[in-house]
This record gives structure tokens, C-alpha cells and sequence, in this order.
């Protein structure tokens, strides 16, 4: 497939998460102000959250996506309806090209079987084949910095090391489209910059990225656009600084903007 064929189109698509023998009452007790969507009844007995509501998205290659909102807001949803883990229970997601999800590091891996091991096993579930991670496999232990470790298996890693090698394989692989949830704080400060680094360059090789953060300054790194998601739904699409400054306000706007100003510094042709 052609880079430029690669695509995301969803139209008023929604998500709903059916509850069944549960009290409308009872459970809206329980779960209100925990679930990002609307909560309501469909008959005695069984309550529906509403996860998405009326989703319309449409992204071509070379788009860089950051999604924002509170926790439970329905950003995670949409990262796994677009990746195909839930489909549309109304309205459609359609997705041209081939996915890498990347939510949980440790999705994939064995604990009982070597670190060596565990590279091929990750990069397949991410898409890529045998031979391929095979070729990637000398290049992803220098960069774990790991050493002996690969040779033992995984539950003898800290979590710390875990997360080194789940990070040397994803950044690796080579993604149509990228779905990218942030989770990869469990390492120290001179590790992260350089996993950034390599993050930023896999952003680059992806032909689309939707990546959910909480921190403005890696979503300004890596995107030029941002959707608001609120209680479900799409509150706001447009610039990342625009959105941003509509979700936190002129104080977060203008981190964006710094970090915005020091990339474009950065590019050829950029500011001196």
C-alpha cells in the first residue's frame, strides 16, 4: 500500500458499554464522575455508558494528532476503536492501513522466556514480521542497554528494565499508523530524553499518529493538531495551541507555544 493511500475516516460513530443487572440508580451512584461518557438506561435492567458519542474524524498521511481531556474523558476509547479493538456500536470507523497500538509496554511480552526472545515475540504482535525484528534485534539491545539481562528471562527485570525494552521495540518498528498512549514513566530522566528522541523519529517514519498525552509539551513535539475530547465527544479540533488554550487556558497555551517556537528553531530553514 502507498503511503499516501493510508487513512482514518469515522462518521458520527459512537461506542456504548452495556451494563447488564445492574440498578440505574445504584450504579449511577457508583460509577458517576468515574466514566468519561453519558450514563443512562435502556430498559429495567440494563444500563449503557456511553464511552463516544457522534465521532467524526478524517486524517490523511501526514497527520499528527494529540488527543486532550480529563481522565475518563474517552480518550483511550478512541485510541482503541480506532486501533480496532472496539468497534462502533452506531454511526462507522473505517481505517485504511496498518496499525501499530501501542497502550500497555508490557502487552505482548512473556515473562518466561528471555529477553532475546521477547523482541521478536513484541515486534510481531506490533505488526512487523520474524525476519524483520530479527534484523532490528542487535540495534534494540544496544539501546536498552541491558546487556546479560537479554539473555534471562523477563520476570527477573525490573520495571524499569521492562520498560527499556519494551520501548527499544516499539520504537523500532516501521507503522502506517501509529496509536500511541502515553505510559512509559517508569524509567529514569536521562533514558527518557533519549527515548523521546527515538520516539520522535518513529513519529516521523508513521504515515498518520494519534497519540493521547497529558503533558503539552510532548504532544507540541510531536503534533501540529489536538482534539478536545469531553465527556465523549469532540469538544474542540483544530491548531494544538488553539486547543489547548480552549481545554487549560492562556497559561498552557503559552507553554505550547515556547515548545512550538524551540522545535521550529530546530528544522532546516527554521529560525536562527
Amino acid at each position: 500500500m502507498a503511503k499516501t493511500d493510508v487513512r482514518v475516516d469515522t462518521w458520527d460513530a459512537c461506542v456504548d458499554f452495556p451494563i447488564f443487572d445492574a440498578k440505574t440508580r445504584s450504579l449511577k451512584k457508583a460509577v458517576i464522575g468515574a466514566a468519561g461518557g453519558v450514563i443512562g438506561a435502556n430498559d429495567s435492567r440494563t444500563v449503557v455508558v456511553e464511552a463516544l458519542r457522534d465521532i467524526n474524524l478524517h486524517l490523511e498521511h501526514g497527520a499528527r494528532v494529540g488527543l486532550v481531556g480529563h481522565n475518563g474523558a474517552g480518550k483511550s476509547t478512541l485510541l482503541r476503536l480506532l486501533s480496532g479493538i472496539y468497534e462502533p456500536t452506531r454511526g462507522s470507523c473505517r481505517v485504511q492501513g496498518r496499525v501499530a497500538p501501542v497502550f500497555d509496554l508490557g502487552v505482548g511480552m512473556d515473562p518466561e522466556i528471555s529477553g532475546y526472545e521477547n523482541i521478536i515475540i513484541r515486534g510481531m504482535f506490533l505488526g512487523m514480521t520474524r525476519k524483520a525484528m530479527e534484523a532490528k534485534t542487535a540495534e534494540i539491545a544496544e539501546f536498552s542497554e541491558l546487556g546479560d539481562y537479554l539473555e534471562m528471562p523477563l520476570r527477573t527485570y525490573s520495571t524499569g528494565m521492562r520498560v527499556r525494552l519494551a520501548l527499544g521495540v516499539v520504537t523500532s518498528i516501521d507503522p502506517e499508523i501509529l496509536i500511541l498512549d502515553e505510559g512509559i514513566g517508569a524509567v529514569d530522566a536521562e533514558f527518557m530524553k533519549k527515548a523521546r528522541a527515538r520516539l520522535q523519529a518513529l513519529v516521523e517514519r508513521s504515515g498518520i499518529l494519534v497519540f493521547a498525552s497529558h503533558s503539552n509539551e510532548f504532544l507540541a513535539q510531536l503534533c501540529d493538531r489536538a482534539l478536545w475530547i469531553d465527556h465523549g465527544q469532540i469538544r474542540k479540533d483544530g491548531g494544538i495551541e488553539e486547543v489547548v488554550h480552549a481545554y487549560q487556558g492562556e497559561e498552557a497555551a503559552a507553554q505550547v507555544r515556547k515548545v512550538l517556537a524551540e522545535h521550529d528553531d530546530k528544522r532546516p530553514g527554521g529560525r536562527a
